[in-house]
């Protein structure tokens, strides 16, 4: 049922300008218009007091709803000036690091410390690893962006860095972390490659530089172990839980609590130096509440920003009379579970719920659509939210509209999510962001075609959020976004729930990709996503999808030289086409055989299979397709050496192209049968036939067509005696339709460099 959920774009009523610290907003995550507001004053729009918070989601129901409809009275926490100081202290995110001296040295140090191989008088066989180690909250991956951001003028190649744990906890595949670096690299691995081919095209693409590798969320030593570089001069920082037992000499370091200035520091961030300066005594108390956790250190630095009036001691009493949980047993988790207590039950609860809902966000990386579109409400109020969520401490920002779920708090909020949201509200929420995606995917192909074409009138009629202004704004789109894009396919597919909209959503990726990139240049993602239907096919037993995702697989493999396993794939690919009675899928499986029959020379098999195309074809009266099989069994009876039986084929396919109305293709086969009959040494009727090609060429408008076939007439007139004033002037004729076709159709083939009567790419 949620997968017919109409998707809301949720336009605003007016654009939305980002106001300065001072001014009051636009718009406010409760989705109050705001001129229902305007006549307020700051004191009336400020937030509540310390003694007055906000509901939780343990409150009960009836006092929650009473607390909501409260807070659509006063804008919620994001409302005047509570939001101007919120903006603020938004500013400063992210931008200050704290602490971790002890740390850094240490890291430093071990850089340049002897290894193993140094101590035995061997040259190091690879790069040099350094750990830090240390649970999710405490810092780890801040220290190690910190400690590269430091390094990187040491290493002029970049710094390379890469997440190796899905948002949901699971091990990212190592072939996907590589091809991802090698994209980075500039070097493009050819598309289906496995993970021993993509690893060893990563140590071959790093020989020889100098790489900073930023290895984050690692789960395992395996992983490290197989995007180890063999270069020296390389360095991997990695950043895990525990040991990377199985890694030669790696140096760990271990994160703990920041010590106390450190970590007043960070939390002066959030709360500004007043209200630090006025109670020391009570801001040292809070760190050691907090056990100088920096990620806890956050959340209560955001509550207090949020809060301007309330002081760091009432910060403390808060976190203090917090009634105990489970969650308090385990002691390293404690500080930020109760931080997270105390700030998420501040949260209105239209921005609790959508904060829960951001966890089903792919990868956690959400922008302002996919946040109003979880929700529900207008993308003005979903850019708002996020950026209160930043300057609460509980997204962390990546770019300019972009920001990220911390890793230590998506458990939190998935358990959140799970204990307050039914299932079909979460399924509902999770289809209207696939719904949305679709809908910006199709106005991004739409944004590919020509001004004025009927696409751009249909993209002007979209809603504005989902329009782009440009071809070049939609392809920039799609590359900053297509991580994510592509991580929510897979992870709609591997749901299982919304196969309908999976569907769609790949094929819109799909389109998408090779309107702005071409399909060669999107093979690489186009690989995976056929994947991913051939997956929706075989669990929704739909053989003529699962027939046409192997198809286009085994055209992927055969591109990359895997001629065997494109075989494998288009012979299965013809069981489903046969199982499902389509002829057309059908047709092309046989005749994707022969071709890679006669990639492997094997004439007589290729033969045979484009024999059943032909047949198929014939009796469907599909004149252009028999036209083309005909074209390809001249062809391999060529290669062949059966050139009777070649000449009948061509006559053949010249008499189906003129049936069907195709001019380059007629000149094409007359071309091929004048080839046939120089071989089986008609001479003159060759001359003939070559003349014939060229005029029909000529009255096809395909200059390149034309100027490559009075190439071979003027070649053919030369060698079998033909008359030399003709063959002068068939090679002006060429030259002239080379001249006139260059900007479109490129260099034109001389003759021996190409043969226009064989159509195995055509």
């Amino acid at each position: 049922m949620a997968e017919q959920a109409v998707d809301t774009e949720g336009e605003p009523a007016a654009p939305r300008k980002r106001q300065p610290p001072s001014a009051t907003p636009a718009s406010s995550v409760s989705g109050r218009p705001p001129e229902a507001r305007s006549d307020r004053s700051p004191e009336d729009r400020s937030h509540r007091s310390p003694e007055d918070p906000a509901p939780s989601s343990d409150t009960p129901p009836r006092q929650r709803s009473a607390a909501g409809r409260a807070d659509a009275q006063d804008g919620g926490v994001w409302s005047g000036a509570t939001r101007a100081v919120l903006f603020a202290a938004a500013a400063t995110v992210g931008r200050g690091f704290a602490g971790r001296r002890r740390e850094l040295l240490s890291l430093r140090a071990d850089i340049e410390r002897a290894g193993l191989d140094t101590l035995a008088g061997r040259k190091a066989a690879r790069s040099r690893v350094l750990l830090i180690a240390g649970r999710p909250g405490w810092g780890r991956t801040a220290l190690a962006e910190e400690l590269a951001r430091r390094l990187a003028d040491d290493y002029p190649d970049g710094v390379l860095s890469a997440r190796l744990t899905t948002s949901a906890g699971d091990p990212v595949p190592t072939e996907r972390t590589a091809r991802e670096l090698l994209g980075r690299l500039g070097v493009t691995a050819p598309p289906g490659a496995d993970e021993d081919d993509l690893s060893e095209a990563l140590r071959t693409a790093l020989d020889g530089r100098r790489v900073l590798l930023l290895l984050d969320d690692v789960a395992g030593a395996e992983q490290v172990d197989a995007l180890l570089p063999d270069e020296p001069d390389c360095l991997v920082v990695a950043v895990s839980r525990g040991p990377l037992t199985g890694v030669p000499d790696v140096r760990p370091c271990t994160v703990g609590g920041l010590d106390v200035s450190a970590a007043v520091g960070l939390l002066a961030q959030y709360t500004g130096p007043t209200r630090i300066t006025c109670d020391p005594v009570a801001a040292q108390s809070l760190v050691e509440e907090c056990a100088g956790q920096p990620a806890a250190l956050v959340l209560v630095g955001g509550w207090l920003a949020a809060r301007p009036q309330a002081s760091v001691a009432d910060a403390l009493a808060r976190l203090r009379e917090l009634p105990p949980d489970d969650g308090d047993l385990d002691h390293g988790a404690r500080p930020l579970i109760r931080a997270f207590r105390l700030a998420y039950a501040a949260l209105p609860s239209a921005a609790a719920r959508m904060l829960r809902l951001l966890v089903l966000a792919p990868g956690g990386s959400t922008d302002a659509q996919t946040a109003s579109a979880l929700a529900g409400c207008s993308v003005a109020d979903g850019e708002a939210a996020l950026e209160g969520f930043a300057a609460y401490g509980m997204l962390r920002p990546r770019g300019p509209g972009d920001y990220q779920v911390p890793g230590c708090l998506d458990p939190l909020l998935r358990e959140r999510l799970a204990g307050e949201e039914r299932p079909a509200e979460v399924e509902l929420a999770r289809a209207r962001m696939l719904e949305r995606a679709v809908r910006q995917l199709h106005a991004c192909r739409l944004a590919a075609e020509p001004a004025g074409s009927p696409g751009r009138k249909k993209l002007a009629g979209m809603p504005k959020p989902l329009r782009f202004s440009s071809s070049a704004q939609a392809a920039e789109w799609l590359e900053a976004r297509l991580p994510t894009l592509v991580e929510a396919a897979r992870l709609a597919v591997e749901t299982g729930e919304l196969d309908t909209l999976a569907r769609r959503l790949v094929a819109a990726l799909t389109h998408a990709l090779t309107a702005h990139r071409g399909a060669e240049g999107a093979a690489v993602e186009l690989y995976g996503l056929h994947e991913l239907v051939l997956d929706v096919a075989r669990r929704r037993d739909l053989p003529v999808e699962r027939a046409a995702a192997l198809l286009n697989l085994g055209d992927l493999d055969g591109g990359a030289g895997r001629v065997d396993q494109a075989l494998a794939r288009y012979k299965s690919a013809l069981e489903a086409a046969r199982a499902s009675g389509d002829p057309y899928t059908t047709g092309r499986a046989l005749e994707s055989i022969g071709g890679m029959y006669q990639e492997l020379e094997d004439w007589h098999r290729a033969a045979d299979w484009y024999g059943r195309a032909l047949e198929l074809r014939l009796s469907r009266r599909d004149l252009s397709a028999a036209a083309r099989m005909y074209a390809r069994l001249g062809t391999v009876h060529g290669y062949a050496g059966q050139w009777g039986e070649a000449l009948r084929d061509w006559r053949a396919a010249a008499a189906a192209c003129r049936r069907a109305g195709d001019r380059p293709g007629y000149a094409r086969a007359l071309s091929g049968a004048a080839g046939a009959q120089e071989r089986t040494g008609r001479p003159r009727d060759a001359l003939r036939t070559w003349a014939e090609a060229a005029a029909a060429a000529r009255t096809c408008g395909d200059t390149g067509l034309h100027a490559d076939l009075a190439h071979h007439a003027a070649d053919a007139m030369d060698r079998l005696g033909g008359d030399p004033a003709v063959a002068r002037s068939l090679r002006r004729t060429a030259r002239k339709s080379a001249t006139e076709g260059a900007g479109d159709t490129g260099p034109t083939p001389r003759s021996g460099e190409g043969d226009p009567a064989d159509l195995r790419n055509q």
